[in-house]
């Protein structure tokens, strides 16, 4: 039986991916879509908003006039409306997929405190299952080489990303972090003028923002004489959104708590 989805930020890039998927994907049916009340998509029908023939099925204006239709809610919105997602689930316990990036530290610890009480939420900064599998290089790699060799994470994102620098970029440096025993504090995120010798520790994350680049990251571990460089480059956001929708067939039926794409794909023992 497939399981029912309400799609959030209906008229978004990613929630039209997402919607033109799901209608290839004979396990999930689309129950329902949202936007925000301004967008000139509400009442329209969601065929029409992402190109596809009417579907009979309306882009409403508020999470809750849809949200006991659906079993799992898709969302790839902005950081201030995924929390309000958050807070409105609380109440009905649906599973969620989250995909926004943007969050603040609070904002997110918010979300998550949620979940562990009140639903099963997939939460993560890429839902690409070839990224996933690159932090796990990455980690490995960072086992390998923990002295004599400098960490740094170059992403570039098109022209209209607004937020920097990418949550994937946090994601690798966090995981490079954790396995080195450091810390957001030593995240170095640009330089300028007589900055000095590179600190043994620093993790740098360089950012880039230009045309219509879907995503790429690249982490460098610069040795003396070689360097050794892992990259990962989506030319589609089709890769994110089958990830999301793999997550979402995954999630529906677990218990409240947070997961993210590592327990998704089995990732997280090897």
């Amino acid at each position: 039986m497939a399981i029912k989805a309400i799609v959030a930020g209906a008229a978004g890039r990613m929630g039209k991916t997402i919607i033109n998927l799901i209608f290839q994907n004979p396990q999930i049916d689309l129950i329902a879509a949202f936007e925000h009340p301004e967008n000139p998509a509400v009442g329209r029908d969601v065929g029409e908003v992402v190109g596809l023939p009417k579907t009979g099925i309306i882009v409403e204006d508020s999470l809750e006039k849809v949200i006991e239709k659906g079993d799992v809610i898709i969302d790839f919105t902005f950081h201030k409306a995924s929390l309000e997602h958050a807070r409105i689930n609380a109440k009905y316990g649906k599973a969620m997929v989250i995909g926004t990036t943007g969050f603040s530290k609070e904002e997110l610890a918010e979300v998550h405190e949620l979940a562990k009480k009140h639903f099963p939420l997939v939460q993560d900064y890429n839902m690409s299952m070839g990224v996933n599998l690159l932090v796990k290089l990455v980690e490995l790699t960072a086992k390998v080489l923990s002295e004599g060799y400098d960490i740094e994470i170059i992403e570039a994102h098109h022209r209209m990303k607004k937020d920097a620098p990418s949550g994937t970029a946090l994601k690798l440096a966090n995981a490079i972090a954790t396995v080195l025993g450091r810390s957001d504090k030593d995240f170095r995120f640009c330089r300028e003028g007589i900055i000095g010798e590179r600190k043994e520790t620093e993790i740098g994350i360089q950012t880039i923002r230009g045309g219509d680049i879907v995503g790429e990251h690249t982490v460098l571990f610069a040795g003396i004489g070689e360097r050794i460089e892992l990259t990962h480059r989506a030319s589609s956001r089709e890769t994110f959104a089958r990830g999301a929708l793999k997550a979402a067939l995954w999630v529906v039926g677990k218990p409240p708590g947070v997961y993210n794409m590592h327990d998704v794909l089995g990732l997280k023992n090897l």
